[in-house]
């Protein structure tokens, strides 16, 4: 391998929200932070050499985004996941929360109802609860014991919602945080296809789609045909695939010309509509020739989760465990510890160190859940397990 995932890189004292801000998130500064969706790893070199070069230009002034930006994102697409985007239905935005909430100003009005699959990202919770009188209305995933995996959607309640509810818009995770589906063709279509036949327009955040997993395979929304292409939103970026989450850049692509131009007007009037110098720069060397460090790091992502699938099978019994289809976030399932989520939360942080993220934050009813972000250096990993390993123990001894 030509990258060193294994590496430890300092990051505290460089204002890194994950770091820096543990005291703030967990009321302690030394827990072993895996929470928020940043990694740990140092970014591809042909990265680091695109911003040294602009570092070295020395003038960061206002900065244009010339047409090989979206050519860039445009050939990644077609060489990773066979997805040929056109770029004029591309648009920017700083990120693809700021995405799905001025989307939901676009495209909705006070007092409309927004679908969403539950549990699912906080942010989009977040977005609605943050739009005026809009209200939040949750088709469940369903929680299987079959197979290795176990989340599916409930089409029958995904249709009553869609039919009796009439929502004004669904928003759709894909591949999905945090449980990591990443939906089949067949999944993908027929809830399109159920959107289409109830009037409701759909807009994907498919930022995880790069990180495929285990051989299974993301497939983008505007793929699936031209109708259904005209009835959704695309978001997409660099940011989680090639951590530049920093850098604060995202990517639209429209198949309806009149929501992207109402897009691109309520972000010009902000004055909001321009990259800064470096993502610019970062972006174009990331899409271009970053496969490389993608291919090894979405190989060392799979060797730190089937780590933590055996070692939780071997010493924490009471930890349910299972390989998620794609991103580097795990859906961990504490429930067998029979602590209320209270409970589980300060029992991680002051009995194990270890900071991860409330299966609150995703669905109010995931009790017993917790989100872990496994990008980090396995020595990271494996004493992080190692604490919790122990703190389990000696709650089973009492």
């Amino acid at each position: 391998m030509k990258y060193d995932f294994n590496k430890t890189v300092a990051r505290e004292d460089f204002c890194s929200v994950k770091y820096d801000n543990r005291g703030i998130v967990f009321g302690r500064h030394d827990v072993i932070p895996l929470w928020i969706a940043d990694m740990d790893f140092t970014v591809a070199e042909p990265i680091v050499r695109a911003c040294e070069r602009r570092t070295k230009h020395g003038i960061f002034g206002y900065t244009s985004r010339p047409d090989d930006y979206y050519r860039a994102a445009a050939s990644f697409m077609e060489r990773r996941h066979g997805w040929n985007v056109p770029i004029e239905t591309l648009s920017f935005c700083p990120g693809i929360v700021p995405a799905l909430y001025s989307l939901i100003q676009i495209m909705s009005k006070p007092g409309d109802k927004i679908l969403l699959q539950t549990p699912v990202y906080n942010c989009f919770h977040d977005v609605i609860k943050a739009s005026e009188d809009r209200i939040l209305l949750s088709n469940k995933l369903v929680k299987t014991e079959k197979g290795e995996f176990p989340y599916e959607i409930d089409f029958k309640d995904f249709e009553e919602k869609l039919s009796l509810e009439k929502p004004a818009l669904f928003l759709l995770c894909n591949p999905h945080n945090p449980v990591g589906r990443v939906w089949t063709p067949d999944e993908l279509f027929k809830m399109h296809r159920l959107c289409l036949e109830y009037n409701v327009p759909v807009i994907s955040d498919e930022i995880h789609g790069d990180l495929e997993l285990f051989g299974h395979k993301y497939t983008p929304s505007h793929t699936l045909g031209k109708e259904i292409s005209k009835n959704t939103v695309v978001c997409f970026s660099a940011s989680k695939t090639f951590n530049l989450a920093g850098l604060q850049a995202s990517n639209l692509s429209f198949g309806n010309t009149k929501w992207k131009s109402s897009f691109d007007s309520y972000w010009s009037a902000l004055h909001l509509d321009l990259n800064n110098c470096y993502s610019v720069e970062a972006f174009k060397a990331a899409w271009l020739y970053g496969d490389e460090w993608l291919d090894e790091l979405l190989k060392y992502l799979e060797g730190n989760m089937i780590f933590i699938r055996d070692y939780a099978g071997k010493y924490i019994p009471e930890l349910s465990v299972y390989l998620p289809e794609a991103s580097y976030l795990m859906w961990l399932d504490f429930s067998s510890l029979n602590m209320t989520q209270d409970e589980l939360c300060v029992f991680l942080v002051e009995e194990a160190g270890v900071g991860l993220s409330d299966g609150r934050s995703f669905d109010p009813d995931a009790i017993g859940f917790m989100r872990m972000n496994v990008a980090s250096p396995r020595s990271v990993i494996e004493r992080a397990m190692y604490q919790i390993r122990e703190a389990v123990a000696k709650r089973r001894a009492c």
